[in-house]
């Protein structure tokens, strides 16, 4: 049993790793979005660059690797702490993706995802709270963090798990360490503002 959540944590890390903004980039765009706008793969570069189909597909692949692997593990294994352990994985590979020379996105759509993966509602939550603060202020990454930290408290609150809790707050804390220069540029009044349209 050991063996196959081991077994499921690295399949999720190598799910989670795959830099699918790149791949849609490259293949649908002949676009390395390392080379645009702010370097990120994530979906808010993408739009940037890409425009709204791009995004909206990096932001579904991204967000669907880090749902299925945590889905699974916790259907499968029917225990929150693996689950919980297969979502940390999955993130983690996404930030840091031995493709990439372990470099990576800010992990915020396939950390939603994870998180719908433990519990939909919880998903929901977040989002809301993503867009909530995005609509806000006009900046993702306020989105970001403010989604993020309403993950540790949906997730105890509607499952009462604190392995998946510690998951909320350690994808909180792992989305502010990854949005360090978005906060700088927020300081300084530099932060990009949510665009719809490509930036030629």
């Amino acid at each position: 049993m050991i063996a196959f959540w081991a077994i499921d944590v690295i399949v999720a890390f190598l799910v989670g790793s795959i830099p699918f903004g790149l791949l849609v980039g490259h293949f649908f765009y002949r676009t390395d979005l390392r080379e645009k706008g702010s370097g990120n793969i994530g979906a808010m570069n993408a739009l940037r660059t890409l425009g709204k189909k791009g995004a909206a597909a990096v932001l579904f692949l991204d967000a669907v690797k880090g749902f299925a692997p945590v889905f699974i593990a916790a259907r499968w294994s029917g225990d929150d702490r693996v689950a919980a352990i297969v979502a940390v994985a999955a993130v983690l590979g996404h930030c840091f993706s031995p493709w990439l020379g372990w470099k990576g996105g800010k992990g915020v759509a396939t950390s939603f995802g994870a998180i719908f993966g433990l519990n939909w509602l919880a998903g929901l939550i977040a989002s809301a709270g993503w867009i909530v603060g995005a609509a806000a202020t006009q900046y993702s990454s306020v989105g970001s963090i403010l989604g993020s930290l309403t993950a540790p408290f949906a997730l105890w609150f509607l499952t009462g798990s604190v392995a998946q809790a510690c998951y909320g707050a350690f994808a909180t804390l792992l989305i502010l360490f990854t949005h360090r220069d978005n906060l700088g540029r927020l300081r300084s009044g530099t932060e990009n503002r949510i665009r719809l349209t490509r930036q030629r």
